[in-house]
């Protein structure tokens, strides 16, 4: 499951690798990419590479059953209220990204809470990879979930501003520029091991050089003390019609609680 250190090194760092934590369901989520690849929902995205493919999707849950399996049925839920410190695992929505051989085009830095309209101390991400990744595995700047301010929200087509207008936000890092001057958490992965960050930690990943795929699904939770808030434009992912309001815990009928101490 997920013992008391890797939960303190999941709130000290803002990410954690638990190996074989879903092994028992890698085939399964293949099956899903597999069957979302060839329908794509209404978000998917080639990402504009000149090189290679860099497919992603996400929101497909409800219409991709093993997705939905997984969702529901896998221990993620339970590790993930765990890992946040929290009574409770309400399900935000699934990603798959998918990288083809010989793909350069990194995923740049970046932390994914300014693109939702989620904030909160309790949230959690989990990136499961497919295929064994060594240089292509999500990279992370360890602390960056207590950051006072949050990085600037790019377009990752053309590096321009998410959203119209000035906001507070800090310039995108570049941990490669200044070895050293930032703790960078990196962890060649197998199929079944996972990796648990905050929607606030800051991460990105290497281009695939390598000569096989990498595909990897993942899970977006949220915990007890999550709620809505106002962005100045359209999130990632939209969820148009939500008819929330600042400060209200994410309607239940649309992000569904999985999994409670209770």
């Amino acid at each position: 499951m997920i013992t008391e250190q890797q939960i303190e090194d999941f709130q000290r760092d803002g990410a954690v690798m638990i190996p074989r934590a879903m092994a028992d369901w890698v085939k399964v989520m293949r099956e899903g990419v597999a069957r979302n690849m060839e329908n794509p929902g209404e978000y998917a995205s080639e990402n504009a590479v000149s090189k290679g493919r860099f497919f992603d999707d996400y929101v497909n849950w409800t219409r991709i059953p093993e997705y939905e399996r997984v969702v529901r049925e896998s221990p993620a839920a339970e590790i993930a209220a765990r890992a946040m410190r929290s009574a409770s695992a309400q399900f935000f929505h699934d990603h798959v990204l998918v990288k083809e051989p010989g793909t350069p085009k990194p995923t740049p830095w970046h932390q994914d809470g300014p693109y939702y309209f989620v904030e909160g101390a309790q949230t959690v991400s989990f990136w499961m990879p497919l295929d064994p990744v060594e240089e292509a595995s999500l990279r992370f700047i360890a602390g960056s979930h207590k950051w006072d301010r949050m990085v600037r929200p790019v377009s990752w087509a053309d590096d321009s501003d998410f959203y119209d207008g000035k906001q507070d936000w800090i310039p995108v890092p570049d941990p490669d520029a200044n070895p050293g001057d930032m703790q960078v958490l990196e962890w060649p992965m197998q199929p079944g091991d996972v990796v648990l960050f905050d929607f606030r930690t800051v991460h990105g990943a290497r281009g695939n050089f390598s000569d096989r795929r990498r595909r990897a699904l993942s899970l977006r939770w949220m915990g007890d003390d999550a709620r809505y808030v106002e962005r100045p434009g359209r999130t990632s992912p939209p969820f148009p019609g939500h008819g929330m309001q600042d400060g209200e815990r994410l309607r239940e009928d649309w992000f569904p609680e999985i999994w409670s101490a209770a």
